[in-house]
């Protein structure tokens, strides 16, 4: 493995663990500030804000600092305001620096998958999917090291500035291998904020369908367990553990697929093995049926984004942050928005008609794939 891609892996593995590590303390800060599930939202729901604003003048920070000085900022500033969230003095206060901590995400997200983009050029072939693998497998290493500190009876203040620690040593060390890509040179006064071009907006749509679709899953997969399909309380997580599971493997085997099948068919087989999945959880209400579903859907989705943001990074016409920060901004919108508009319709029809729309978004995401040309590099 060569040292820039090995330090593209730890970026991605370190994004995921921070981000489980303090979602693993959510009882904890909610019992903390003394908040209920409402307000708990509206802090998250801040952060998601942060990192959507962040997202499209990123592309421009890159053209202007280089990948690498963004991805190794936005690590470190990252990492280094979770031990502050314990010691925020009011709500305010506390979704403020959720806010900020989204912004430094959203800024990290898009700088390290343009990274990664320049490792696949470097090695001339598809390896984005297995980087996004590594941000799952940080994500259930994060929750259980979180799992592990309450066990040890840490507080948040302790568990985080460990972490913490731990990952900006790291990405201390692992800054040195980061590709050192030059900024630009500036031929004009080019805007900070780009939104999607005309070249963007078939791509961008496919990820936004497919990021709701991974928004969907991970916020309702167990409450469709629990009330729809009426698993036991000790069953009903397992439909979202499977999901995940099924994600992680996808995207560990993805780039093998893309090699051999291409992005094009890949995109169009992932879609219609979403679509099954889930219409297989929602004709079928059992929990083993439902449980199967999802796993079939997390297969359908796992190389769908990773997939989007390497075409969009390889857009000939545009630099790879910029063709990335549209494309994921877009995409998280979709991550952002489609929890609610699902919540929205269950409270209107209810879940399985909830679930029937992102079908029809599924169906959509494979027709775009289909109507793309291949890419040409």
């Amino acid at each position: 493995m060569s040292p820039s891609r090995l330090a593209v892996n730890i970026t991605f593995f370190l994004n995921g663990f921070v981000h489980a590590n303090y979602f693993s303390r959510l009882p904890k800060i909610q019992e903390l500030f003394s908040i209920d599930n409402g307000v708990v939202g509206l802090v998250l729901l801040s952060s998601s804000v942060g990192a959507l604003l962040a997202m499209p003048f990123t592309g421009w920070l890159i053209i202007r600092n280089g990948s690498r000085r963004i991805t190794i900022f936005g690590a470190f500033f990252y990492c280094s305001l979770i031990p502050l969230i314990s010691l925020m003095p009011s709500i305010l206060g506390l979704a403020f620096l959720f806010f900020i901590m989204g912004i430094s995400a959203g800024m990290l997200d898009v700088a390290m998958n343009s990274q990664a983009v320049m490792v696949e050029k470097q090695l001339n072939k598809p390896i984005m999917t297995s980087f996004h693998a590594l941000f799952s497998i940080g994500m259930a290493l994060g929750a259980g090291s979180g799992a592990l500190f309450v066990k040890l009876g840490s507080g948040l203040f302790t568990h985080f500035t460990v972490i913490s620690a731990i990952c900006m040593v790291t990405v201390f060390l692992a800054r040195y291998y980061l590709i050192h890509d030059k900024p630009a040179i500036r031929t004009t006064d080019e805007p900070a904020f780009r939104l999607p071009n005309a070249a963007m907006v078939s791509i961008g749509v496919i990820a936004f369908c497919c990021m709701l679709g991974e928004g969907a899953m991970a916020d309702w997969s167990t409450n469709y367990m629990e009330h729809i399909a009426h698993a036991s309380r000790a069953l009903s997580p397992l439909g979202l553990s499977s999901f995940a599971l099924a994600m992680t493997i996808g995207r560990i085997l993805g780039d093998n697929a893309r090699i051999k099948f291409g992005d094009r068919a890949l995109m169009i087989g992932c879609g219609l093995v979403a679509t099954v999945g889930l219409c297989i959880a929602i004709l079928f209400i059992h929990p083993l049926f439902v449980i199967v579903g999802l796993f079939i859907v997390g297969i359908g989705l796992s190389a769908i984004v990773p997939i989007a943001y390497s075409i969009s990074g390889h857009t000939k016409d545009l630099p790879p942050g910029v063709g990335l920060a549209m494309v994921t901004t877009v995409g998280y919108a979709g991550f952002l928005f489609g929890p609610p508009i699902i919540g929205f319709i269950a409270q209107w029809q209810n879940l399985r008609i909830a679930l029937g729309f992102v079908v029809i978004l599924f169906l959509m995401m494979t027709l775009l794939s289909y109507l793309r040309k291949e890419r040409s590099t």
